[in-house]
């Protein structure tokens, strides 16, 4: 049974800094695409930002998150980051992190198609005090 299971959310500041982790069981991710994704109250999930299995490890942000947020993967620990930093009362969400397979001709439109994913964590909460 594939599991991701995120953590490392909670309440900070405006102008803080918090790391998300996602752990992820049950099969490896290598060739996948890992992401990020956050839903705040009476919005819209929307994506944040992915990071794909490949020398370098090409990775897509959400346009308001740009200079603020690093993913980064580790295949070796089955695992998935998001360093947050500035953080603002706007970031403020359930943080979920998702993996599906990738291939070479998918675009960022595609990464964008929630239905594409195949597996989900069950979120964290990221709150941000301003």
């Amino acid at each position: 049974q594939v599991q991701l299971v995120e953590s490392g959310g909670g309440l900070v500041q405006a102008g803080g800094s918090l790391r998300l982790s996602c752990a992820y069981s049950g099969r490896t991710f290598t060739g996948y695409v890992l992401g990020w994704f956050r839903q705040a109250l009476g919005k819209e999930r929307e994506i944040v930002a992915i990071i794909r299995d490949a020398v370098g490890g090409d990775t897509y942000y959400l346009d308001s998150v740009k200079g603020r947020f690093t993913i980064s993967r580790d295949n070796a620990k089955n695992a998935v980051y998001l360093q947050m930093n500035s953080l603002s009362s706007d970031d403020t969400a359930v943080y979920y992190c998702a993996a599906m397979p990738d291939r070479a001709w998918y675009s960022r439109d595609y990464y964008e198609q929630q239905g594409a994913w195949h597996y989900w964590g069950q979120g964290t909460q990221v709150t941000v005090s301003s």
